[in-house]
């Protein structure tokens, strides 16, 4: 059976003496009560609640999955409790400001604790995780009688948000959605359509759900550019902040899919249902993406998950599994070595571990952005966070949910045929994982949106950011183990970069055919220059005397950027000579 231990050693490595979260912290108002110390017990309070609440609860929900009847959906056994459990301790609260009923502590720390607790039960964590997107697009774009009415209770947790975007007949092409919202004399909105694929759509956890919905009004112009937001109550909310009649909201079934079955992925019918404009008319997708980038780190931050505890199933059952001899015997009595002694094992369980490790440094940098953007007094620093973001967001989100199926894949292979069997629980992994490469913007469409629509229609100017910072990195440590190999990947992605730019001037699909491959190879190199930093960090951690376990932590961390160098980084040459053959060997119509 699965079992989950948060990784609290990796992650105070992480942030404590890689990133220099204590320094960040101090740097503004939000951080400053979150000292290590506070970090620490905050982390370990998530901890103990992930591994003895929600990780028992994960096979649960796979196994029962949701019921629908009649509209309503009951989730499996524990979670409603859980939820309460959650409610109570303030994890709703922790990150949110003072002035709303927050505990005003920094986005960044929050994130943390959803990482942990996502771990133990991506199912589960999915309901509170889209809340937090709903509430920061209602802060940012709604009126203030809506933040007023609506965020307290989102806020406490009593009530919870989703995002409705998508439609049966398009898919990601939003600008052929045909929900529709017509004014009334009161100033609401009444909102008719189906939406498809919502997570968390219809639950027994909270007392409201509040739909963030896109619809069109009766004049607006055709494709994405007649969009607008609207927020509409499962239940009507009276003047004093509670619930009041039932809105003509309802879900119509609930899909059965291959994974999270523990979350309810609804079909919401909209039948005249009173709604509220949150964006300037026409003006949804732009309002819409606050949620949408959220999301996408949240994703990100799912993949990482299913790395992380598919690896150390892995890895426990490796030391245990005895088959073969090894070329050095652990044990010349035996008649057979646990597996972790052949090659083949530790090449799969150092590709897990470089792609947990390096990716949670990537979803940490992130959340330092995030942490810089939302709360630096410095319009500069500001913006330059937010440069970061836009960039790194769709390499994190597209990156990592591809590589996450190949780290759960091999989950699974180091078990063997126990690994296909659903009682020790790696194939849940690999199931909950695939949706993290669909939802939020599939692969491709990251691609597109990272090539196309930042790096391309920017002139190369998305990337500047970026490159300057992994520059002054490599001025800095110019005598570091892997920084030669980091400013080489540097300078042949802008290379890369400016050579399909010049391809696409003549004919726009090679953008399209380079997309996937450019997320990828982006992503390779954005975890170059994260296993430099923490190959050198270990390395000088190490001339210090640490304590024997703590130099075997450092020891692992300098191995693993070694294996990352020299076996995973070499895959960008692949990608790059897939990219340079251009759209030509790609066909309109091939033969079958």
């Amino acid at each position: 059976m699965s079992q989950y231990q948060a990784p609290l050693r990796d992650m105070k490595f992480h942030i404590d003496e890689v990133l220099d979260f204590p320094t960040h912290y101090a740097g503004f108002a939000q951080g400053q009560e979150a000292s290590p110390d506070i970090v620490t017990a905050i982390l370990e309070s998530a901890a103990q609640f992930a591994e003895q609440v929600l990780a028992p609860l994960d096979k649960v929900g796979d196994a029962v999955g949701c019921q629908w009847h009649d509209g309503e959906v009951t989730t499996p056994p524990g979670f409603k409790d859980a939820y309460a459990e959650y409610i109570a301790n303030g994890w709703t609260t922790l990150s949110m400001p003072a002035e709303l009923g927050g505990q005003g502590l920094p986005a960044s720390l929050s994130g943390f604790c959803m990482e942990i607790m996502c771990t133990a039960n991506h199912a589960w964590t999915m309901y509170p995780g889209l809340s937090m997107g709903g509430i920061q697009t209602i802060a940012a774009h709604a009126e203030e009688p809506l933040k007023q009415l609506y965020l307290p209770s989102l806020i406490a947790g009593k009530w919870s948000a989703t995002m409705c975007l998508t439609e049966a007949h398009c898919g990601s092409d939003l600008g052929l959605l045909r929900t529709r919202a017509t004014p009334t004399a009161d100033g609401s909105y009444r909102i008719t359509g189906s939406k498809i694929f919502i997570s968390s759509g219809e639950h027994d956890l909270t007392d409201n759900i509040v739909h963030i919905v896109l619809a069109r009004l009766p004049d607006a112009p055709p494709g994405i550019k007649g969009i607008s937001l609207f927020l509409v109550p499962k239940f009507m909310v009276t003047e004093s902040g509670k619930c009041g009649s039932r809105n003509t909201v309802r879900c119509g079934s609930i899909e059965h899919k291959m994974g999270i079955h523990g979350n309810a992925t609804c079909v919401i019918n909209f039948d005249d249902a009173v709604g509220y404009l949150i964006s300037p008319p026409n003006k949804g997708m732009s309002a819409m993406f606050t949620f949408i980038n959220e999301s996408r780190m949240g994703v990100a931050q799912q993949a990482l998950a299913q790395i992380e505890v598919s690896h150390q199933n892995a890895l426990r059952y490796a030391h245990d599994r005895v088959q073969f001899r090894g070329t050095v015997r652990s044990n010349p009595q035996a008649p057979a070595d646990p597996i972790i002694v052949h090659p083949d094992i530790r090449r799969m369980l150092f590709t897990q571990k470089a792609f947990a490790e390096g990716g949670r440094a990537l979803s940490y940098f992130l959340a330092m952005q995030t942490d810089l953007e939302r709360y630096s007094d410095d319009a500069q620093v500001r913006a330059n966070a937010d440069a970061l973001l836009s960039l790194l967001t769709p390499v994190a989100k597209g990156f990592l949910s591809e590589v996450a199926m190949e780290a759960t894949s091999y989950g699974i292979q180091i078990f063997g045929g126990h690994g296909y069997v659903r009682e020790w629980g790696q194939e849940q992994h690999f199931r909950d994982a695939r949706i993290t490469s669909i939802y939020e913007g599939t692969s491709g469409i990251q691609g597109l949106d990272l090539l196309g629509r930042k790096i391309l229609a920017s002139g190369g100017q998305a990337l500047a950011p970026f490159v300057m910072l992994v520059s002054g990195y490599c001025q800095q440590n110019a005598s570091g183990i892997h920084t030669g190999a980091v400013q080489k990947q540097l300078q042949e992605w802008t290379t890369l970069t400016a050579e399909l730019g010049k391809k696409a001037m003549q004919n726009p699909d090679e953008v399209n055919a380079a997309a996937y491959d450019y997320l990828m190879y982006s992503g390779y190199t954005v975890l170059a220059w994260i296993w430099a930093q923490a190959g050198e960090v270990a390395s000088a951690a190490l001339q210090h005397n640490p304590s024997a376990a703590d130099a075997e932590f450092y020891r692992g961390k300098i191995a693993t950027a070694r294996f990352y160098f020299e076996r995973l980084l070499p895959r960008t040459m692949a990608l790059a000579s897939s990219m340079r053959s251009g759209v030509s060997n790609l066909p309109e119509f091939p033969p079958l």
